[in-house]
């Protein structure tokens, strides 16, 4: 099985890390192929970059089909280009905010997600709600940039944990979300360290792409993600025009 994971952002090291636990969590047989695309944000905080992401994560996912990936990972914890991806591509496409969220609900009746910066709070305050855990979640912030999860010498993983110890003692939460893809490989030591459940969305998106595809389930085509209507686009934007079937 070959899944594809996709980093929104442009951040090469954010990528390298990402797909180093992706293929952790994978199954010994499944590949993992970690891209991120050429254009757009450095990082994704906030509306305004998220939507400058979303035509290149588009072309990677677009490109990860036409190679033969089985499914894909959008690692990006706003989950970013969502729907359209899954309007794009017919393999299955599982975002790392709902794959987190859900596994989160198996382990405990509350959580707590610790993102990045504030500003996230409100987007994964949605997503809680579309996802059916606004009631048993809440979001927090570390305010870390996430660029700084690339650098070891920032002070953004000790800010994590002290976020983790204050969703614990202010929330009673019984277990840990980390709200963003470049906290991936934190997992495991704040789960030994916190003696809770710690979910990775990562991690979380390759076991469930894993599952629909050994199930033989690939996306469904009507209705919602039926795939986008052939029509030209004009300007910057032309070579998205989704062709005709």
């Amino acid at each position: 099985m070959r899944i594809l994971v996709v980093n929104p952002n442009t951040s090469a090291a954010m990528t390298a890390r990402i797909g180093a636990a992706a293929q952790e969590a994978a199954a010994a047989d499944t590949m993992i192929t970690a891209v991120n695309p050429s254009m757009g944000p450095a990082s994704i905080e906030g509306y305004y970059d998220e939507a400058f992401a979303v035509p290149g994560l588009l072309e990677e996912i677009a490109a990860g089909e036409r190679a033969g990936c089985d499914g894909a990972v959008i690692a990006c914890f706003d989950d970013t280009g969502l729907d359209a991806a899954r309007s794009l591509a017919a393999i299955p496409v599982v975002g790392i905010c709902e794959a987190a969220l859900a596994l989160a609900a198996l382990l405990g009746t509350r959580c707590s997600v610790v993102t990045t910066l504030s500003r996230s709070i409100p987007p994964l305050e949605a997503l809680a709600r579309r996802y059916g855990m606004a009631e048993r979640c809440r979001i927090r912030a570390a305010e870390v940039p996430v660029l700084a999860l690339d650098d070891p010498g920032s002070g953004a993983v000790a800010r994590v944990r002290d976020e983790i110890a204050r969703a614990i003692a202010e929330d009673r939460a019984e277990c840990i979300v980390l709200g963003c893809a470049g906290m991936a490989d934190l997992a495991r030591t704040l789960s030994r360290e916190f003696g809770l459940p710690v979910v990775d969305g990562v991690g979380a998106a390759v076991k469930l792409v894993e599952a629909l595809v050994g199930l033989g389930l690939r996306t469904s085509k009507r209705g919602g993600y039926a795939s986008p209507l052939p029509k030209p686009y004009a300007g910057l934007l032309g070579r998205f025009a989704p062709p005709a079937a």
